[in-house]
């Protein structure tokens, strides 16, 4: 991002103002009012860039592929380490149901991915190099072996194939399900899109505690409720940890988190938060009863799709809109000219 577009001839220009004639006239009827300050000889100026086009480049992402591939493969790696616990723990059900949770949404993911990305070679490109200063490269080498384990983990689990092979599966699924279901925030955090960037403290702790909402959701509606608790309390937890960040991200970056409460992507978190909240407040309350399981998994599934799209909606519209790049720029710029800490818009 580019510092410092502050004069109109840096990529912007002014509205058109009160010709010279009629500022002439505001100022043979006086400067002053009553004795007191200056009256402004012209409007209030709005800023555009030139033809309207963005200050930056949106990324090239597109939706659905993206969100439904941050989604999946969360609640992929949240279920991977459930299945962990539970098979450690004696829960064969809750084993079975994670196993095939973690698989299932680990290759639809990277499906999703291929088809975002256009040809499958593009995924296997991305692995030809290590670059560990970057998120997308990390989080490749992550992506790879995560699916490669989660899916034949699966596979041995529904053929009943290599018991110790599929335990070794399920233990190195779940030691990269923890940074799968997290460096999707760190990649969105690390680019110039102002709504992302911004929180980028907050994102990888948005997307983890959704991830957690997700999974526990996913496998309580498939698991009998007396093997389920492990679920219950990961769903619980994980959609506190949502609502909590998710709400500093909304209210603590000024301008900037606009886009979070305004139009499209507003809406689409409105509706997470209300999802979220009333399936974790029903898996509190009925989540022990079949019935209350199921409808408390669905909801907090729902919240946390939502909450992907929501959250990709926000810095699509915030790379679009050039005020979210220049009036933060200028801030900055003005806060180190007058020598004070960098503030936030209001």
């Amino acid at each position: 991002m580019t510092e410092g577009l502050t004069a109109p001839g840096a990529g912007w220009r002014r509205a058109d103002g009160p010709s010279a004639e009629a500022r002439g006239k505001r100022r043979r009827k006086g400067g002053r009012r009553g004795g007191g300050g200056e009256v402004a000889m012209v409007d209030d100026a709005t800023f555009t860039s030139y033809y309207g086009r963005p200050i930056i480049k949106p990324p090239v992402w597109k939706s659905p592929d993206v969100p439904l591939y941050l989604f999946l493969g969360g609640m992929a790696g949240s279920s991977s380490i459930l299945a962990a616990v539970a098979d450690v723990t004696g829960r064969p059900t809750l084993t079975r149901v994670s196993r095939y949770t973690a698989g299932g949404g680990a290759l639809a993911s990277v499906v999703f991915l291929i088809h975002d990305l256009g040809r499958p070679e593009r995924f296997l490109h991305m692995l030809r190099v290590f670059k560990p200063t970057s998120p997308l490269s990390v989080g490749s080498y992550i992506l790879a072996p995560f699916s490669g384990a989660a899916a034949a983990t699966a596979a041995a689990e529904l053929l009943g194939w290599f018991p110790r092979l599929k335990r070794f599966g399920g233990v190195v699924s779940a030691l990269f399900g923890g940074p799968l279901a997290t460096y999707t925030g760190v990649l969105l955090a690390n680019t110039a899109v102002p709504s992302w960037h911004a929180p980028h403290d907050q994102l990888p702790f948005v997307f983890g505690g959704s991830a957690m909402a997700a999974g526990g959701g996913v496998t309580m509606v498939f698991t009998p409720v007396a093997e389920a608790a492990p679920s219950r309390r990961t769903a619980v937890a994980g959609a506190a940890i949502e609502l909590a960040v998710m709400h500093r991200v909304e209210h603590d970056h000024g301008i900037v988190s606009e886009p979070y409460l305004e139009g499209r992507p507003g809406t689409l978190l409105r509706a997470a938060k209300a999802c979220t909240a009333a399936g974790a407040a029903l898996t509190v309350v009925a989540g022990r009863r079949r019935a209350g399981a199921v409808v408390a998994g669905v909801l907090l599934a729902a919240g946390s799709l939502l909450t992907r799209f929501g959250v990709f909606e926000a810095g699509m519209a915030s790379a679009r809109d050039p005020k979210y790049t220049v009036v933060p720029q200028r801030e900055r710029l003005a806060a180190r000219q007058n020598g004070h800490a960098p503030t936030v818009s209001r």
